[in-house]
């Protein structure tokens, strides 16, 4: 509700707690002002907006935005100046700590928890993703190398995949972590095979299966580990878009197992996932809460050392730079749609929703998150594998 949110008005220069000179300071580093008047600069409205901040870190800063303690008419300028400039690592992160402390100590994603992403985020209302996404429903990052619009960025997406994996009339084709049965629909549609697909949110799967209805599609609602035990199902190819940042690195050897026993000798093997340049246990503390629960982002070190047993890599693609486009487009539909989507969410949704897909893009126009597509094969393709762009 507007009312949960502050008066959105000006504190006296009196009332600035003594840290905002600090605060001034380190922004400045980025080029960000705090009460300025570019796009990017920071505007208080609360008196303890940066004690927050320096006591929260990141987790403090976007709560903070929710609550509407600041403003900012281009969250994501101000988020690519804050980690472009690393300013991130010059602020103590509690919040991080901890994700890092519970990550060694236990499997996140494990058991119930493996379905607690799909239960807060991805079910979270179906009439949001429609309205936001391409028809569709590809939640992930679009390929914007010619196109100039979000649903031909999406559809170039779907078929630079199904080119990769070299996909065929009469082919089966996994699927995991399907989403909405994007890839699925267009691969059967336009390539002619048929399909399966794993994933944990209800409401994607109900949808799913009633947008794919006439096509040699099956959604199955399950976590992919509990998935072809036996190995008795066999695919000419798979494919993963936008799941392995749910995986976790404990469980990143049996995500490859579930690909090894479940793909033909021949087959070829697409994972599509953000990464990022170290090692880490967890995601910012502030999308761990309220966006992507347990999620953790790999680096290219732990893709290789999980996979490198039982697959060659045959082609290493990075476009991180086009989800910067993707959630920038995602965003002016979300905006557009909000007066329907109000009868639902409150204003503080908007803002978390704002901060989420701003931040985000912000992220990856500072080259912080990169975007991956790496095509693996069991035996590695006799005389070579020539990837498509």
């Amino acid at each position: 509700m507007a009312n949960q949110l502050i008066e959105t008005r000006k504190e006296p220069r009196s009332a600035v707690p003594a840290n905002v000179e600090w605060a001034s300071r380190l922004l400045a580093k980025a080029d960000v002002q705090v009460d300025g008047t570019r796009p990017w600069d920071l505007r208080i409205r609360h008196p303890q907006t940066f004690t927050r901040i320096l006591r929260e870190g990141s987790l403090g800063l976007g709560e903070s935005y929710m609550d509407g303690w600041w403003d900012c008419n281009q969250i994501d300028g101000f988020m690519a100046r804050v980690l472009g400039a690393r300013l991130d690592e010059e602020v103590v992160q509690p919040g991080i700590l901890w994700a890092t402390l519970k990550a060694r100590l236990f499997n996140l994603q494990a058991g119930a928890r493996a379905w607690q992403v799909g239960h807060q985020h991805y079910d979270i209302d179906n009439e949001l993703y429609r309205s936001m996404l391409d028809p569709y429903l590809a939640y992930s990052c679009g390929y914007w190398l010619t196109a100039t619009t979000l649903d031909e960025a999406q559809r170039d997406k779907l078929e630079l995949i199904c080119r990769k994996l070299g996909l065929r009339p009469g082919m089966r084709v996994l699927d995991i972590g399907c989403g909405f049965g994007s890839l699925m629909r267009h691969a059967a549609e336009h390539h002619g095979v048929s399909c399966v697909g794993l994933t944990i949110s209800a409401q994607q799967a109900a949808l799913g299966k009633t947008l794919c209805a006439a096509l040699p599609i099956r959604f199955e609602l399950m976590d992919y580990r509990d998935f072809n035990r036996d190995g008795h199902e066999r695919f000419d190819r798979i494919a993963s878009v936008g799941m392995f940042e749910h995986v976790g690195p404990r469980n990143y050897e049996a995500y490859f197992d579930l690909v090894r026993r479940s793909l033909s000798e021949q087959g070829l093997f697409l994972l599509h996932t953000i990464g990022r340049g170290n090692a880490s246990t967890g995601v910012d503390p502030w999308i761990e809460k309220y966006i992507f629960p347990n999620a953790v982002l790999p680096s290219m070190a732990q893709i290789i050392d999980a996979c490198e047993r039982d697959f060659v890599v045959e082609d290493w693609h990075n476009f991180g730079a086009d989800y910067d486009r993707t959630l920038l487009a995602w965003h002016q539909r979300f905006e557009a749609a909000w007066p329907r989507l109000q009868r639902k969410h409150d204003e503080r949704f908007r803002r978390m929703w704002r901060y989420y897909l701003l931040s985000c893009a912000g992220s990856f126009r500072a080259r912080v998150n990169q975007l991956w597509q790496v095509v693996m094969s069991p035996l590695g393709v006799q005389g070579g594998y020539r990837s498509a762009r």
